[in-house]
């Protein structure tokens, strides 16, 4: 089946229309009619797939070798790309349409920004339905497929067009884009040749543990630019194409400061992971290894966690249809505000819109902006986006087959304890899932190390080990589905953070039978069982070695 125009959600809550043309695909941006386009006007990828013509050939090789004469070289056949293959498509960045300079400052880096442009290519690319993941080899061609050898998706590299820039492809080898099984240094003396840079590959599970904060940033409007101000921190304004601009020095700018007093919510100062005042990636790699002691444990010294109400992670899950997102817990006893994407243009019931805010994209939340005053909440509210976290606790500890496991009912008092509790840990974190900007869960994730179950595992523990316990609060998120969407974002997050987290855990109680199939059908398999003083727990275990990627 050919390929059809397709949109891409990328993880800050930017929109990609991929349109095929001839010989590959044009990406563009859908947020040029109110953002300050986190890419280039767009830019074009040649994507072909290729095979070796040994069926072609097949009579005359065989005929050459009842001669006694040596078999054909194969020959290369390159065709236009249709679904993935496991290992023979070949990609590279053939052009960029840049935006308009007297908008928009040239990037700082151009090596990012082609960096950014091939990241987010491969992005779309691996949301493509997956190949088959066996190999047919000369050995393997009488194995039945599902005993045959099995073989890593990956996409090939090629340095051509725009990737043939001075040093460039060596550039993005550095940051992890690109990968090649030649090692070597080489024998070639010149600077810039194509020697040991021929056969360049990306991975799927390597492009998953790369952090997207690597790659995105913003390009920076010049000074007295046109466009009004985003209602976004991280996202500045820009134009769109053919629309009339209104130049007049009143027109109003949005704050995302004042968007939010104006809600009556609370919100932390950043309003995402990917929030950038300087129009740079966000990406800072972690600390050198340190060590200190605590109750006994040697451990390294662990970075802040994020801060109250601070978003650390967003990501579109297609197979949903929603944005998925992670915050940290707040006392406030206000609802906190969310700053991020969503996949709908549906107000919450408790908003009222106007015309102004008809023509906003689908991942911009019209709560987040709307000039209006909702009504204080209240403790037997339904809808959980107007419910502090310490109502959202007091709610969700009470329902009995939470309560049977957490064993933490009772007043909002209790609660209130336990998250002050929980907010002072230094192993530990408290966090707050959210679809589509709606609260559905609660999360603690925390250092294996220091935790309780380090003491259990002792040397089997290791230095940058994490786990997390979880409780589903909100019936509507429950199922198998959402399960292996939130523990692999969960667990992408944690190898994404720092790449010498190595395993991501989980210790659910043995009863808990069914959350443990839908663990083990996520990849979080169960190596044993740990005796704990209050439960007897299933240890179950996501080895960074076999995390392939996010669920999609």
């Amino acid at each position: 089946m050919a390929p059809t125009r397709s949109v891409v959600h990328l993880p800050n809550g930017q929109n990609l229309t991929v349109i095929p043309v001839f010989g590959g695909f044009f990406f563009k941006s859908n947020e040029l009619n109110l953002h300050s386009s986190v890419f280039p006007a767009g830019w074009t990828v040649i994507l072909q797939s290729e095979d070796y013509g040994e069926d072609h050939d097949e009579d005359i090789s065989n005929e050459a070798e009842l001669a006694g004469m040596p078999p054909k070289e194969q020959r290369r056949h390159i065709h236009p790309f249709k679904k993935p293959t496991l290992q023979n498509d070949n990609l590279f960045i053939s052009s960029i349409s840049n935006p308009s300079s007297s908008e928009f400052k040239a990037p700082t880096s151009p090596t990012r920004q082609i960096a950014m442009m091939l990241w987010a290519s491969l992005y779309w690319y691996f949301h493509q339905p997956e190949p088959e993941t066996y190999l047919n080899t000369p050995a393997s061609k009488n194995t039945p497929d599902g005993g045959k050898p099995r073989g890593e998706w990956r996409i090939n590299i090629k340095r051509e067009g725009v990737l043939r820039g001075r040093n460039l492809i060596q550039k993005l080898e550095r940051m992890g884009l690109i990968a090649s099984n030649d090692s070597s240094v080489g024998v070639n003396p010149e600077e810039n040749t194509a020697e040991g840079w021929s056969e360049m590959y990306t991975s799927r599970r390597t492009f998953w543990q790369l952090s997207a904060k690597l790659f995105l940033f913003t390009l920076t409007p010049t000074i007295g630019s046109s466009f009004p101000g985003s209602p976004y921190g991280s996202r500045p304004s820009s134009p769109v194409r053919g629309e009339h601009r209104n130049n007049s020095p009143k027109q109003p700018e949005f704050s995302e400061h004042a968007s939010v007093a104006n809600s009556g919510l609370w919100s932390p100062s950043a309003p995402g992971p990917f929030s950038s005042g300087s129009h740079l990636p966000t990406y800072f790699p972690p600390p050198p290894l340190q060590y200190t002691m605590s109750s006994g444990v040697r451990h390294p010294v662990r970075p802040k966690p994020p801060r109250q109400g601070e978003m650390f992670y967003t990501r579109y899950i297609p197979s949903v249809g929603q944005y998925i997102a992670f915050r940290a817990a707040s006392l406030s006893p206000r609802p906190v505000a969310y700053n991020g994407p969503t996949s709908t243009l549906l107000p919450p019931k408790h908003h009222h819109t106007t015309s102004s805010l008809s023509s906003l994209p689908a991942h911009i939340s019209v709560a987040s902006i709307a000039d209006v005053n909702p009504p204080s909440p209240t403790p037997d509210t339904d809808d959980t986006s107007m419910m502090s976290d310490l109502q959202l606790l007091n709610k969700w500890m009470n329902i009995p087959r939470v309560s049977e496991f957490w064993g933490c009912s009772g007043p909002q008092s209790t609660q209130e304890e336990f998250l002050r509790t929980n907010l002072t840990s230094n192993h530990s974190f408290p966090a707050i899932g959210l679809w589509d900007g709606k609260p559905f869960g609660y999360f603690e994730i925390y250092w294996v190390k220091e935790d309780i179950l380090g003491r259990h595992l002792g040397d089997a523990a290791q230095d940058y080990d994490r786990g997390f316990h979880v409780l589903i609060g909100e019936e509507e998120f429950r199922g198998k589905h959402r399960v292996k969407s939130w523990a692999t974002s969960i667990a992408q997050w944690a190898f994404v953070q720092d790449y010498r987290t190595n395993a991501v855990v989980l210790e659910p109680r043995i009863d808990n039978e069914r959350f443990i199939a839908h663990l083990h059908d996520t990849g979080f398999l169960k190596e044993r069982e740990i005796t704990f003083p209050h439960k007897q727990s299933a240890f179950v275990k996501l080895r960074r070695e076999n995390f392939e990627a996010p669920f999609i």
